[in-house]
């Protein structure tokens, strides 16, 4: 009994906490489908009257946005794969292979964690001009799944470095080579850490804006973030539009997290098991 009523103020504690994160998009979701007039006599905390979905329109036609949709579809998702395949590979040769100055280049993974994308904006505007990428989605592609497989590496190295030899030495005693290792044993047991980095790299590489901005300017190939963004500080906009705005920024991630949420989920939860 005791234990129970210990867990009430927890319980209590996280669902304030939640709805202090729903609130926000409901809110947006809300003003999203009002109509102007209906904002300015109202406000934005009343509920709607009906579903007006101009302004959703208007916005999706002003800034093309299912290009900016595909755009960034694309780059998250070439991003996530890559990244993911990139960390585990170099987590294999670390965290199982043992290579030299095995601590070094972990850290070196840290500092590329740690190092703001502030400092990286020139060298690899420079960089990209000078390889003929620049305002191409090849480039954000590549810049992003070198960073993203930074903290990739980082992460996997830690959860191979403790991954038990005694499998690995059965397989090659049974006469599996290195890749055989890697892609029938390891990479199947690490699955759900693997499912969770695929997920966060994905929202990531979503959500991200100032090396798109400057490095996306044809509006071919802009994301949506910065779509979001550029069309705010240029044209003006009633309220409305701005939250059915928001709302297709944000929907099409919170629908990817809901769809691999059990994976998400479950690669957690395995971490705390181990």
């Amino acid at each position: 009994m005791t234990t129970a009523v210990r867990r009430y103020p927890v319980l209590v504690a996280l669902v304030i906490a939640a709805l202090f994160m729903v609130l926000p998009f409901l809110i947006v979701t809300m003003n999203a489908v009002k109509s102007p007039a209906e904002y300015s006599a109202n406000g934005p905390l009343s509920l709607p009257d009906g579903l007006y979905l101009d302004g959703l329109k208007d916005f999706w036609e002003r800034v093309d946005f299912g290009q900016k949709l595909l755009n960034s579809v694309l780059v998250s998702g070439a991003v996530a794969a890559l990244a993911v395949v990139l960390s585990v590979l170099n987590a294999y040769a670390i965290g199982i292979g043992r290579i030299k100055g095995r601590t070094w280049v972990l850290a070196f993974f840290v500092l590329a964690n740690v190092l703001p994308q502030e400092a990286l904006v020139y060298p690899i505007y420079y960089l990209s001009k000078e390889a003929g990428l620049y305002d191409t989605r090849l480039s954000v592609i590549i810049v992003f799944t070198v960073i993203q497989a930074a903290f990739g590496t980082y992460l996997l190295s830690a959860v191979l470095g403790q991954f038990p030899r005694e499998i690995i030495e059965a397989a090659r005693i049974d006469g599996a080579n290195k890749w055989q290792v890697l892609w029938r044993i390891v990479v199947p047991v690490s699955r759900p850490t693997i499912g969770v980095l695929l997920v966060f790299f994905f929202i990531w590489t979503w959500n991200e804006f100032l090396l798109p901005l400057v490095m996306l300017i044809s509006n071919d190939n802009q994301t949506v973030s910065v779509a979001l963004g550029v069309l705010q500080g240029q044209r003006l906009m009633d309220a409305t539009m701005t939250n059915a705005a928001a709302l297709l920024g944000v929907l099409p991630a919170i629908v990817f997290f809901l769809v691999f949420q059990r994976t998400l989920t479950r690669g957690i939860a395995v971490g705390a098991v181990k």
